[in-house]
């Protein structure tokens, strides 16, 4: 059995939905389950609309328009006429929006976030399973937040993995008897029946909920390159492809910022020891790469950028130094806000962060560091990060940037500079 992953790029329009459904008849006699995310940028594009209702601005209905049409022209696309059935689930699906921005935006940011933007991930699985009936696969349309059971910290939901697994083992293998599952990545469910999600880009680790809790053989993530590469191929023309790589060191990759997979993806699937394949939609036939437990080491260096990066350095108010009491205070404040620190450095009378640039998310905690700290911060930055590098690949991408923080080990030099 094996669990397929499909990202929004592969589900963008009509022609990506019909390459999906090609690549599935591939697999005729296989036990698949599969995991959508929503279709191209509707994840963003359903951010755009929440912070216009949260902010109650004019353009709110206007901006969600631009998003169903979207979808329903993929439809028409699809069937040639909007007297198809997938219109009314589609628009259901919808419904469900209109109900919230009909009301004054009274709980938090967060909730609001995981009750709207999951509806992202409902639409491209309702239109894929209309797509899927179209062309005779036999597949169960199954509601991922029957299974994946969390608490309810909003857009960082904590899966409850006892649970969870005891609701996919007594649903999906009498599921798999009839075709192929095709279910949501991203998405999870409080006791109380409220929507979550596992944090952005967490349909990857949806794939290896589902292939952990089933023991599948195989998780496969399609994407739109051929395989995992020393580098981002916008940023450099000659990245290499690599064929396998270690738990390890994906983990590593993902940790600094490389967007191949979910950092969380690899805990599940390495505590069962299943492989997970990088393949490509674009080319089934290409081999891709393969992650699993092995001994080999990167033969290059791999390189990883992070963008939209904001250093804050705090210093101390009275001259004190900044010792453990101070440290364990910020970090306490970060882990409360939810904020990770990508590279951090002490000084005598300072530290230095350098974190995501989300504004909503870092207003709060600057405003607590505040009381306790004079705060500078510098935006519009990058950080570098070069695994197993060597002089050659440090000459090529850090040598003649300007540097605000760089820390170098044996393995890892790391470099935060001007975007």
């Amino acid at each position: 059995m094996r669990v397929f992953k499909f990202g929004g790029a592969s589900v963008k329009d009509a022609e990506a939905i019909r390459n999906v459904g090609e690549i599935l008849k591939q697999h005729p006699e296989e036990e698949l389950l599969i995991v959508i995310s929503a279709m191209g940028k509707t994840t963003n594009a359903l951010e755009a609309v929440l912070n216009a209702y949260v902010n109650r601005d004019s353009n709110t209905q206007e901006l969600f328009n631009k998003v169903k049409k979207q979808h329903f022209d993929c439809l028409k696309e699809l069937f040639g006429s909007d007297k198809h059935p997938a219109f009314t689930e589609l628009n259901d699906t919808f419904v469900e929006i209109d109900w919230i921005l009909e009301d004054e935006p009274s709980e938090s940011y967060a909730y609001l976030y995981d009750q709207l933007v999951s509806m992202g991930e409902f639409a491209s699985t309702r239109m894929l399973s209309s797509w899927l009936t179209e062309i005779g696969l036999p597949h169960t349309w199954l509601d991922a937040r029957d299974c994946i059971k969390t608490d309810n910290t909003y857009r960082e939901a904590t899966v409850d993995w006892t649970q969870t697994e005891t609701e996919i083992k007594n649903r999906i293998p009498r599921l798999l008897e009839k075709g192929l599952v095709l279910t949501q990545g991203f998405i999870g469910c409080t006791s109380e029946n409220f929507t979550t999600t596992l944090g952005r880009e967490g349909s990857d680790y949806t794939a290896a909920i589902f292939a952990h809790c089933l023991d599948a053989n195989e998780v496969n993530v399609w994407k739109d390159v051929p395989a995992i590469l020393t580098a981002d191929p916008k940023r450099v023309s000659d990245a290499i492809e690599l064929r396998e790589i270690s738990y390890y060191a994906a983990i590593e990759m993902t940790w600094y910022g490389a967007s191949v997979i979910h950092p969380k993806t690899i805990k599940p699937l390495f505590a069962k020891d299943i492989p997970l394949r990088v393949r490509s939609f674009l080319d089934s036939s290409l081999p891709g790469t393969t992650i699993k437990s092995t001994d080999a080491k990167p033969e290059h260096p791999l390189l990883i950028v992070k963008e939209n990066q904001l250093l804050v350095s705090l210093y101390t108010k009275d001259f004190s130094f900044f010792q453990e009491d101070k440290l364990s205070a910020v970090y306490q404040l970060l882990a409360k806000h939810m904020i990770r620190a990508n590279l951090s450095q002490n000084a005598a009378l300072s530290l230095s962060l350098c974190i995501d640039h989300k504004p909503r998310k870092i207003e709060a905690l600057l405003k607590e560091l505040g009381e306790l700290f004079t705060i500078r911060t510098n935006e519009g930055l990058e950080l570098i990060t070069i695994r197993h590098y060597d002089q050659a690949s440090i000459d090529r991408f850090i040598k003649d940037r300007d540097a605000l923080l760089q820390q170098k080990s044996r393995n890892t030099i790391q470099v935060l500079v001007k975007a």
